[in-house]
């Protein structure tokens, strides 16, 4: 695989969301707060990104063209990156959105009709205070 090599201070972030207003707002405030921020508005430009980069951040929103296609992607993403915070944008939270978050590996959720701006301060938040290693919860039955 072709990871690029990125310089030891550089932070790389992948926002993956349908909308592009969204990501570009997401990208400005990524990079406001020292993030090189990569966007995908679908699953294959989302697959290209990763085959290219390494991610330390990475917001994905549950719904990319389809109610919830966007949980198999949090799930290999996991797999790809155990050790970035993975954040999810729902538009609706539930038993069933909180199950699907941790047996995908998700860190967190956050409502999709949020402010990007409060979204991205919490994630930043979150990641400075997040436990070494990555960690997941167990999977839920």
């Amino acid at each position: 695989m072709a990871n690029t090599q990125k310089s030891n201070n550089s932070k790389l972030a992948l926002v993956v969301h349908p909308d592009v207003g969204v990501l570009s707002t997401f990208q400005g405030l990524l990079t406001k707060n020292d993030f090189l921020a990569i966007v995908a508005r679908d699953l294959a430009t989302a697959l290209l990104a990763v085959s290219q980069h390494y991610f330390d951040l990475i917001v994905v929103s549950s719904h990319l063209g389809e109610g919830g296609d966007g949980w198999p992607l949090v799930g290999v993403l996991r797999m790809l990156f155990p050790k970035a915070f993975i954040a999810v944008t729902v538009p609706q939270t539930d038993v069933l959105t909180l199950k699907s978050a941790i047996n995908n590996g998700a860190n967190e959720i956050f409502p999709a009709n949020g402010l990007p701006e409060e979204t991205v301060t919490s994630i930043l938040a979150l990641v400075s205070g997040k436990q070494a290693g990555g960690e997941r919860p167990a999977r839920v039955q």
